[in-house]
């Protein structure tokens, strides 16, 4: 399963995420975590440009998924990284359409179109 799509963004790293955040809070979805691996880089002695995973969802959405099949728990909540380099900043999602490939997941093709949707639009938004 790939599926892994990448969004260019005209903005700079921290004024991407600051987008990305209002643009999920925006939408009355919930971050529920943020993981900021330059951070634990810098923490550990090692060097890494700015990238960071934001994890958001809304329980209505996912519950669904997992009640069809608890596997598919481990994509969940939904996820956008965000990082820097010598090309600029960029977000990268996993298509959720995908999660059928690998879970059982039969009858729950419109939700998965729907946060395919969600994780696209907020890219955009946030992108710039």
């Amino acid at each position: 399963m790939s599926g892994v799509v990448v969004i260019p963004s005209s903005l700079s790293y921290e004024a991407a995420v600051v987008r990305l955040i209002a643009a999920i809070e925006e939408r009355g979805l919930a971050v529920l975590a943020r993981v900021d691996h330059a951070a634990g880089a810098r923490a550990a002695g090692l060097e890494l440009a700015s990238e960071e995973v934001v994890f958001f969802g809304n329980p209505t959405a996912g519950t669904p998924l997992m009640q069809s099949d608890p596997r598919v728990g481990i994509e969940l909540p939904l996820r956008m990284l965000v990082w820097q380099d010598q090309d600029g900043t960029r977000f990268a999602y996993r298509d959720p359409r995908k999660f059928s490939e690998v879970y059982d997941l039969a009858g729950h093709e419109e939700t998965l179109d729907r946060m395919n949707q969600q994780l696209s639009d907020l890219a955009a938004a946030a992108a710039g």
